[in-house]
């Protein structure tokens, strides 16, 4: 029989405030302070034999030793903060506004757990430690490192994303994956593998979509996958954006020498078009203004010296004829 695993859905914990209770609580140890003083004086003045001054002097003492715990429940949150509370291991909610709350002495704030032995750090927030365990709830940015990929051409290529996220239901990000950062990063890095390789890197086919010329439409299936991928954990995805895109090394002088003979065999039909219908309007204008008959020798002949000078690469030198063409 398959085992389901469950889903946490975050809920919000209904904490009174703190400043109550601190403010009883210092108030109460002032009291217990003076019920010492006052029993002592009891027993003092009755030898010792004061049951009024026992019992005030055994409540005193015990609430000077045991009321401090009191102050465990104690908690400040701060803007874009949250704390994550289980009592005797059941979930029992979120506290996610800024104040200063009391809490259940015997509710523990759980944190993602680290993964290997250093510490989690993000917006300068230590996930492993014992006394800090909030979760920041602002806008973080992760920078996948440079991946090699095969585009859809399969040609080898360098790519790295950056993405903005952040953290919007608590319960999920700490009780459905063991460390919501790192399981965000390996979701990057497989989700970039998958677009990636449905794009080819370049193409001279302007109705195509590419890694380099279709940012935006790659940036938004990039987003929509990844958001697919760590609903689970919780997260939101802003913005997931490539930084970082090459041909790798060992095909990137290759590539380069393929691009420029591109560029130059655009630029030479750019020319030869621009050459014909120069020397068609050369023509035709001697045509209309009878400046000269030509038969058809010379008019090849001047089509060809005309593209020669219009396509070659360097300045022709021209030649005066003194004499007859003919």
């Amino acid at each position: 029989m398959e085992k389901k695993t469950m889903i946490y859905e975050e809920k919000e914990l209904k904490a009174k405030s703190g400043w109550a209770v601190l403010i009883l609580t210092i108030l109460l140890y002032l009291c217990a302070i003076g019920g010492v003083i006052f029993a002592a004086m009891l027993l003092d003045s009755s030898g010792g034999e004061s049951v009024l001054g026992c019992f005030i002097m055994t409540v005193c003492i015990i609430w000077l030793a045991f009321g401090w715990a009191l102050f465990l429940g104690l908690k400040i949150i701060r803007p874009n903060e949250a704390l994550v509370f289980t009592l005797f291991g059941k979930y029992i909610g979120t506290i996610k506004k800024e104040g200063f709350y009391f809490v259940n002495i015997f509710a523990v704030p759980v944190a993602p757990k680290a993964t290997g032995d250093a510490p989690v750090i993000a917006n300068g927030m230590i996930y492993n430690q014992q006394f800090n365990r909030k979760i920041s709830l602002k806008t973080m940015t992760h920078d996948n490192k440079k991946q090699k990929i095969n585009d859809l051409l399969g040609n080898p290529i360098e790519v790295g994303i950056v993405v903005t996220w952040r953290v919007v239901n608590t319960a999920k990000a700490v009780f459905n994956v063991d460390n919501f950062i790192s399981f965000l990063s390996i979701q990057a890095d497989s989700t970039l593998r998958d677009v990636a390789r449905l794009y080819p890197y370049d193409s001279t086919d302007t109705d195509e979509k590419t890694l380099r010329g279709s940012s935006t439409e790659v940036s938004e299936k990039l987003k929509t996958l990844l958001q697919e991928r760590v609903e689970v954990a919780g997260l939101e995805i802003i913005e997931a954006r490539i930084t970082h895109l090459a041909y790798a090394q060992e095909i990137a002088a290759a590539m380069l020498q393929r691009q420029q003979a591109t560029a130059i065999i655009e630029a030479r039909q750019k020319i030869v078009d621009g050459a014909v219908g120069m020397v068609e309007m050369a023509l035709q204008k001697l045509s209309e203004s009878n400046v000269c008959e030509l038969d058809e020798e010379r008019k090849a002949q001047m089509v060809s010296n005309l593209l020669v000078v219009l396509c070659g690469n360097k300045d022709a030198q021209p030649i005066v004829n003194s004499g007859s063409i003919y």
